[in-house]
């Protein structure tokens, strides 16, 4: 599973929206041990203060979707993990080595480091699935 996840390019976060249900986006993202890092990148957003990182301040766990699809069903798979979560603020320190893991896995990255703060997911809960068995 790990590999499988390591290998994804783009995953979903899921993060807890008090009683409107849960807050789902699309993210780049790496694995640093046993947690899952993904910044807040330059990409155009309305405001750096996201929904997404809101979310984590008020309710500290996510979860995180990865997936391939192909035409060939014998080589679908998905892996869902799962774990308590925090926010690294830039200046801090913490964040840098999440920015140095990312930038290692998006070329973008490097021509244009992140620098906003850092969404940091400890990796609890593992679930995955494989066409492949």
């Amino acid at each position: 599973m790990r590999a499988r996840l390591e290998g994804a390019r783009v995953a979903r976060l899921a993060t807890e929206w008090d009683a409107r249900g849960p807050h789902l986006v699309p993210i780049c993202f790496a694995l640093d041990g046993d947690a899952l890092v993904s910044a807040v990148d330059g990409k155009p957003k309305r405001s750096r203060d996201l929904r997404r990182l809101r979310n984590v301040r008020a309710h500290p766990v996510a979860t995180v979707l990865a997936d391939h699809y192909d035409e060939d069903w014998r080589a679908l798979w998905w892996v869902r993990v799962r774990g308590p979560a925090r926010v690294l603020e830039p200046g801090g320190g913490d964040e840098a080595r999440a920015v140095v893991l990312l930038a290692a896995k998006y070329p973008q990255y490097r021509a244009a480091p992140p620098a906003g703060p850092v969404l940091r997911v400890a990796l609890d809960e593992w679930r995955g699935w494989s066409a492949a068995g």
